[in-house]
């Protein structure tokens, strides 16, 4: 697709993936920061509770984009399953507002989640030719919208939530995910018109082995990040309560909310991703560079030794 640049020589439609990422990850992070205070705190759940509520509903979230993906794909393509998805999540934040609606509405985000999960990113692709060298980098630049907005949702949806009411914040999680919503509508002549939907694969009588070595290799990644990930999202669930109850969080004088604590992770993710990209440079003119499973190995025991 031929079009012309405005970000850091990109096409325009990846502005636009870019910017409506960053706020759905707003709106997902911002609710994220709250979710576990809002149990412990409005509902009055005790810790137990919270933290099974807190596994399942992340649980869900991870698991639909399986699903999501496969109906878009057949059935609905990526842009309607992107507005439709960025819809329903956005009914959902806001319906956490509403105590009642508590546990609809959780089921509701992560509904919405797996239609917009997977087909957002899997737009970047259809914006360059196979042999476009700018396609690797268009990742990357995706990827910075992730971090940008899990930094800024804790800071704006954690101090509403817990300086005015959690209601407000979950209702600037809303806004959030309306913002990215209209973006990506405003954005639509920037994007590539779809392909036709796909049709599932017939089974091929040969290339056998090579399918059954890529399944396996991609069991071993799933298996991987599957553990990676039951430790990661600590972060939301006993990490949450830890830093709200065991930490002392008073600077200068000025007691900091727990749930501004949730933006170092994402400000720590922006500032060491140039120095590793940096070092990987290097290495690789020197031809000593990691291969990619073992920089994933390196992060999971950086992860267990924190």
């Amino acid at each position: 697709m031929k079009d012309s640049p405005t970000w850091f020589g990109q096409p325009k439609g990846l502005t636009v993936l870019f910017l409506t990422n960053m706020w759905e990850q707003f709106s997902y992070f911002g609710m994220r920061a709250l979710l576990v205070y809002y149990m412990t705190t409005t509902l009055l759940f005790d810790q137990e509770t919270s933290s099974s509520i807190y596994g399942f509903y992340t649980a869900f979230a991870y698991f639909t984009p399986i699903i999501g993906g496969t109906i878009a794909d057949r059935w609905l393509g990526k842009k309607r399953a992107v507005i439709i998805g960025a819809t329903v999540m956005a009914a959902g934040h806001f319906m956490m507002a509403f105590e009642p609606a508590f546990y609809f509405a959780l089921a509701t985000i992560a509904l919405g989640n797996g239609l917009f999960l997977p087909t957002l990113p899997s737009q970047i692709n259809d914006l360059y030719k196979a042999d476009d060298p700018r396609r690797p980098w268009a990742y990357n630049v995706y990827y910075v919208g992730v971090n940008v907005g899990a930094f800024l949702a804790p800071l704006v949806c954690g101090f509403l939530g817990e300086t005015y009411g959690w209601h407000y914040g979950f209702g600037a999680a809303g806004v959030g995910m309306l913002t990215g919503l209209v973006i990506y509508l405003w954005g639509q002549r920037h994007l590539p018109a779809e392909q036709g939907l796909a049709q599932p694969a017939l089974p091929a009588s040969s290339g056998a082995h090579r399918g059954r070595d890529t399944a396996l290799l991609l069991l071993g990644i799933g298996l991987a990040v599957t553990v990676f990930r039951g430790a990661y999202e600590q972060i939301g669930n006993t990490f949450a309560l830890w830093m709200r109850d065991d930490v002392d969080r008073v600077i200068a004088g000025v007691e900091v909310g727990a749930a501004m604590f949730f933006s170092l992770n994402p400000l720590l993710v922006m500032v060491m991703t140039p120095l590793l990209l940096a070092r990987w440079k290097r290495q690789a003119e020197r031809g000593t560079e990691l291969s990619v499973m073992q920089k994933m190995a390196t992060g999971a025991l950086i992860v267990a030794a924190s």
